[in-house]
């Protein structure tokens, strides 16, 4: 298989999670937004700072540029839910999901198939030299997979 067809085949992949969690989200009120996707688990507000946290920071791991919205972090990515008293709003983090998912859909379509099997930022190039596998791609295939998990913990919060 070339690399260019792995590289279409992961970015369908991405994109068609991109697009499904957005379908959701354009379906979800921001009131079923505040509710569990399970007893004593996540909100749904929770899980969407999260998810649009998690795709702002993929910008500075890919070496694509600085995060916008960086002060999600600390709130969505290194506390658990409900353990900040306050938090952005439901459509606040629509917004951010929104141009962080924008932002990385312009990169990747800017990136040439030799690109995506570049290292990522958190690997220094003597490790990347022994495992060459530790690439852009690599971590998109791993934030689909993260993505479509969390999709599937939102739909739960479907009537």
């Amino acid at each position: 298989m070339s690399n260019q067809l792995t590289v279409k085949m992961t970015l369908d992949a991405w994109n068609a999670q991109v697009n499904n969690t957005n379908k959701l989200l354009n379906e979800l009120t921001d009131e079923q937004l505040q509710n569990e996707v399970a007893p004593n688990r996540n909100r749904g507000v929770y899980l969407l700072g999260h998810l649009a946290a998690v795709n702002d920071k993929m910008l500075p791991l890919l070496g694509l540029g600085e995060q916008s919205f960086a002060h999600l972090n600390e709130t969505f990515l290194s506390k658990p839910d409900k353990s900040v008293a306050e938090i952005p709003t439901a459509s606040e983090l629509r917004k951010c999901w929104n141009e962080s998912s924008a932002s990385l859909t312009k990169h990747f379509n800017a990136l040439s198939t030799d690109d995506f099997f570049a290292k990522h930022t958190s690997v220094s190039a003597e490790d990347f030299a022994k495992e060459p596998h530790r690439n852009r791609l690599n971590v998109i295939i791993s934030r689909t997979n993260h993505l479509a998990y969390h999709l599937g913990q939102l739909s739960f919060l479907k009537k």
